[in-house]
């Protein structure tokens, strides 16, 4: 078997949620070891993280360049391989770039830049390098997201008439209505978060699963925005118009003020000979309507569901898998990149997805500036 594949971490360290999903993820198929990192801007906090989490500390980096000027004096065979950048947004450009431009694979959060001509300038540097940038929408990882890939792809609901995705959660509702609170957090400050808050962290994971699962591009679009008050300048709630290929419509509805919502994000499909729903707070259940027919239910590990699905399903059929499971088939499917090995291209997102959601959120931001107009995207 391959020896691990040789990762470094920016960012993630402390009680992060972000931080334990990549790597947990990283762990689960025995890809990867992480022998180097920036966990923290404070040197001695990310010492004392890498104590804790039982990681050698004299590759524990004061600063992102230093980690790129010390790793590059190592010979090929001990430096770093890879980056996972789980830093805020405003950082995973600059980040992203240095190490592309240096030799290093990437593997990004989203979104992947604060804006569209950084994504483009991104995707320059990822063609020089020829290097493999994995963009981590964890949702594609999921085996039912797959199956529904799958499904769409051979034909199995016909030609495409309508897509509805949401992603609904309820975070900022007790932080929004206190000026002071809202003044604080970093999701709603443009100059960390970049231009959206709600499309831009929530809503193009939607947008993603919308291309991922139907293979079809979004050519225009109609945003509304809400902001509930004044003096916020980002965006807590919106709901998108759609014009995608082949005359399909759709809608795209995200919200970080949906009062007890939690994570519910979920993608309807219809198409002339039948429709595909999958919920993210459900992920084992894909569900298939088709015309006078009794309702199918698709679960995952069984040998009815398609290759690229099944490679995701770590446990035998009935067993729950969950987020890990899914950012882990996005890490799975990076490590064969790396090594030069055959992978089926829904493995994991692309640069593509990256410039794509990037060229997403900045049409909503402008539908919605302009007086709510169709904006096309590129």
């Amino acid at each position: 078997m391959p020896k691990k594949i040789r990762l470094g971490i920016l960012g993630g360290g402390g009680d992060s949620l972000i931080g334990v999903l990549h790597r947990v993820a990283s762990h689960i198929n025995d890809n990867y070891q992480i022998v180097g990192a920036v966990f923290n801007p404070d040197h001695e906090q990310s010492i004392d993280f890498a104590k804790e989490i039982d990681i050698p500390t004299n590759r524990i980096y004061k600063d992102f360049d230093t980690l790129i000027e010390e790793e590059l004096k190592l010979s090929e065979e001990e430096r770093i391989q890879v980056c996972s950048v789980q830093t805020p947004n405003f950082l995973h450009f600059p980040m992203a770039k240095k190490l592309l431009d240096n030799g290093f694979h990437v593997i990004c959060e989203k979104p992947m830049t604060m804006d569209y001509a950084e994504a483009k300038e991104l995707e320059a540097a990822h063609k020089r390098s020829g290097k493999v940038f994995a963009l981590t929408h964890t949702y594609t990882g999921y085996p039912m997201v797959r199956q529904m890939r799958e499904m769409v792809k051979n034909g199995e609901l016909g030609k495409i008439h309508k897509v509805d995705a949401r992603y609904y959660q309820g975070w900022i509702n007790p932080i929004i209505h206190d000026k002071e609170k809202r003044s604080s957090v970093w999701r709603l400050d443009p100059t960390k978060a970049g231009i959206s808050s709600c499309m831009g962290d929530i809503g193009v994971h939607a947008f993603n699963l919308v291309e991922f699962t139907t293979g079809l591009k979004v050519s225009s679009l109609l945003c509304d925005f809400n902001y509930l008050y004044e003096d916020n300048r980002m965006d807590v709630d919106g709901t998108v118009l759609i014009r995608m290929d082949d005359h399909v419509k759709g809608v795209i509805r995200a919200s970080q003020v949906a009062t007890g919502e939690e994570n519910g994000l979920a993608i309807r499909i219809y198409g002339e000979k039948g429709g595909l729903v999958w919920e993210q707070e459900n992920p084992n259940f894909l569900y298939y309507f088709t015309e006078g027919k009794p309702l199918q239910v698709y679960k995952p590990g069984h040998p009815y569901n398609s290759e690229v699905s099944l490679n995701g399903t770590k446990l035998p059929a009935g067993h729950p898998e969950g987020i890990f499971d899914s950012m882990a088939n996005i890490y799975l499917g990076a490590a064969k990149a790396i090594r030069g090995e055959a992978y089926n291209d829904g493995e994991f997102p692309t640069m593509e997805d990256g410039v794509r959601g990037m060229n997403f959120i900045e049409g909503t931001v402008a539908s919605h500036k302009q007086g709510n107009v169709w904006i096309d995207m590129d």
